[in-house]
């Protein structure tokens, strides 16, 4: 599939597009903010989603929790990570597409703001070989809405600046389809995970769920919208 006018390869951000994580933050938040002397409730964690984690550990010190902010980043972080050690809540049907794929020729790239421990162990579980390479948290470039992430890991993957618009981007958040769009990547919004009510701007073309989905119908996609 790796033509001259094929899809070169598909960039994943993570969290919400690649797997349901959502839950797993919230709960972090919600038993630091009650170990620490804090408030919190799921409207609160809910309104947080997609936001930054100093962000939202700034809002939790204002309601009373008791540790610093870069604690609180800290726990979630932990909390968040070894749950998804003991279980990868994957997007039903994303390791089907990965798979897919990667037996087509395609490589897979993750772009995620979550840091390398998570983004390795994210990779370690997806199906063996799917991930060419991947850009995190914890490299020093801009991050998301900037295109710089989406760019590195289009560099990282071999793919040149004047063939990006033959890659795919999988995103959720506005950030995250910021970044992608503004790099030249047909940018495609996943909405499975998305709370009911929030809505996408009409320059992205949106998915719900991977029904359906398989690398020749991306590249279909890809040729159609030339």
């Amino acid at each position: 599939m790796r033509n001259d006018e094929g899809l070169l390869a598909v960039f994943w951000d993570m969290d919400g597009t690649l797997i349901d994580s959502e839950p797993y933050w919230h709960e972090s938040e919600l038993v630091i903010a009650r170990d620490n002397g804090g408030y919190w409730d799921m409207d609160l964690a809910w309104k947080g989603s997609g936001r930054p984690v100093p962000q939202i550990a700034r809002e939790m010190i204002e309601l009373g929790c008791t540790l610093s902010a870069d604690e609180i980043g800290k726990q979630m972080i932990e909390f968040v990570a070894a749950k998804e050690r003991e279980h990868m809540p994957w997007i039903a049907g994303v390791e089907r597409v990965l798979a897919d794929l990667r037996d087509a020729g395609v490589p897979n790239v993750l772009v995620t703001t979550s840091p390398r421990e998570m983004a390795e162990n994210l990779i370690a579980q997806a199906p063996a070989n799917s991930f060419a390479t991947y850009v995190c948290g914890d490299d020093d470039t801009e991050k998301k809405p900037s295109p710089a992430p989406y760019l590195l890991a289009a560099e990282r993957a071999g793919i040149p600046r004047d063939r990006i618009r033959q890659c795919i981007a999988f995103e959720d958040s506005p950030s995250g389809l910021a970044s992608a769009y503004a790099s030249g990547m047909l940018t495609l919004a996943q909405t499975i995970c998305r709370k009911g009510g929030e809505s996408i701007d009409p320059k992205y073309r949106t998915v719900h769920g991977y029904d359906g989905v398989t690398a020749e119908s991306l590249n279909a996609l890809l040729t159609q919208t030339k």
